[in-house]
């Protein structure tokens, strides 16, 4: 009660505050501060107690009555123009971001802005939120990058405590980075064309002009295809044995994902041979040919071995990968749109098109439709019909085209980071052991943590002015 007697007797006697905004002093009169009961200042008019009052500023001197902020004080000359104008102004040099930040913390709304200084303010702070969402699809690819190069590092580093260590990194190197070295090169070429020739192969072996049969007339296996086959089988085991032999920790090499499509690609034709001898052996279980026939076919999984070897496909993978939301959004306006149009379709065209009489089957008109394939073996035949169609099609292409721009733009980003992760790579040398960390800009790195940080903090001290009274009511 002392201290409020004597604090309500210095504002009758004073009809002034002084604050002190990091070294900045200055006296303002209660009743400029009143025009606006929402702001910071103002509400310090209405402090009944030293605890209140500490709760809207950093420190108070009772001696000399003055209110401290932890400020920057060379924008609070704006704050002192919005209590004498009633208007903020925005100067071109300013930070937007800061400022957003500063007049947020002293409670005035962003609609004090004059109309001279509204529109550049707005579109500057759009360029920024764009920039800040770029940077958060960003973050998650600079993060990796560096982590992937570290991770990459430190399993190079591991080779220096083992058994022949200098030797199996070299092979590891050879074999795990395409265009390291000449031998490398060479070994990535030789890969390629033996899974091109593999996948040939197969699909050769299903033309009826390259199909043989045996003496009871069923269809065998051309000897020169299984030739091909068998080498490429042989290439892919010694290719998955060699770099399960030099990894740097076995027990987590099938964790690495271009490690377990090396073993996919070969696993059915040993499933495949095993199976054989088993209906050989048994022939009771003759039924287990048909599970031969489909591992069989499982050999194109082999097309992503060449992952390995090329920079875009393991871009791809990234995308989806990091896109699932993206990619989420994509099916679920494609599931809308083909249920909206489907139900169009068969209202207006179910008593004259006798493809079009079901649900169901406007379904795959509607798909067909709204992706643009458009494949003409369903097609609406009255005028109301084609006019359901025309809609279709256009909202089809809107559809399609607004999440697929932004996977385009994670696969953008992801190519680069592979690239530069790439080059990164190919920089380091290990011939004379480890003695230092390989380049990597850290500058980039720091900046992104601590601009996520700062957006983070912002956000959390985001409140409408309501929501501040109410807290500030609660707490007394």
């Amino acid at each position: 009660l002392v201290f409020f007697f004597s604090f309500v007797a210095h504002m009758d006697d004073n009809a002034a505050i002084r604050i002190n905004v990091g070294g900045f002093k200055k006296r303002l009169q209660s009743d400029t501060l009143s025009r606006f009961p929402e702001t910071r200042l103002a509400r310090l008019l209405h402090c009944q107690s030293k605890e209140s009052i500490l709760e809207l500023c950093d420190d108070y001197d009772d001696t000399e009555k003055e209110f401290y902020f932890d400020r920057n004080p060379a924008l609070f000359p704006y704050v002192l123009n919005f209590y004498n104008t009633g208007r903020l102004h925005v100067m071109a040099e300013l930070c937007i971001f800061s400022f957003s930040q500063e007049i947020e913390y002293w409670g005035i709304n962003e609609f004090f802005i004059d109309s001279c200084c509204s529109s550049s303010y707005h579109c500057r702070k759009m360029d920024q939120d764009r920039e800040d969402w770029d940077d958060r699809s960003d973050e998650g690819s600079t993060t990796s990058s560096f982590d992937e190069l570290l991770e990459f590092y430190n399993d190079a580093s591991k080779f220096d405590k083992q058994l022949f260590g200098s030797a199996r990194r070299r092979i590891w190197l050879m074999l795990d980075n395409p265009g390291y070295s000449v031998a490398s090169r060479i070994i990535s070429i030789l890969s390629i064309l033996v899974v091109l020739g593999s996948i040939a192969t197969m699909c050769m072996n299903s033309m009826s002009e390259f199909s043989l049969l045996d003496s009871e007339g069923q269809p065998t296996e051309d000897p020169r295809f299984e030739t091909v086959e068998h080498f490429g089988i042989g290439w892919f085991t010694l290719e998955l044995v060699a770099r399960f032999a030099v990894a740097p920790d076995l027990l987590h090499f099938f964790d690495h994902p271009l490690n377990v499509i090396d073993l996919v690609s070969i696993l059915p034709f040993y499933l495949t041979l095993l199976i054989n001898l088993v209906v050989e052996s048994s022939p009771a279980l003759a039924n287990l040919g048909r599970v031969a026939q489909v591992l069989r076919l499982m050999r194109i999984f082999r097309i992503l071995k060449l992952a390995r070897h090329s920079t875009g496909l393991r871009s791809l993978g990234a995308t989806l990968r990091n896109s699932y939301k993206e990619v989420g959004l994509l099916l679920l306006y494609l599931a809308v749109g083909v249920s909206f149009f489907s139900v169009m379709a068969y209202t207006v065209e179910k008593e004259d098109n006798e493809d079009l009489t079901t649900i169901p089957a406007c379904w795959w008109w509607a798909t067909v439709s709204m992706t643009t394939v458009g494949y003409g073996d369903v097609v609406p035949v009255s005028i109301a019909g084609k006019l359901t169609a025309s809609a279709c099609i256009l909202a089809g292409i809107l559809v399609v085209v607004l999440p697929i721009t932004l996977i385009f733009n994670k696969f953008s980003l992801f190519y680069k980071r592979q690239k530069q992760l790439e080059i990164a790579m190919r920089s380091c040398d290990f011939d004379e052991g480890i003695k230092q960390v390989p380049s990597v800009n850290l500058r980039n790195y720091y900046a992104h943590k601590v601009k996520s940080l700062m957006a983070s903090l912002s956000n959390m001290s985001r409140s409408s002015p309501s929501e501040q009274n109410f807290c500030s009511k609660t707490k007394l």
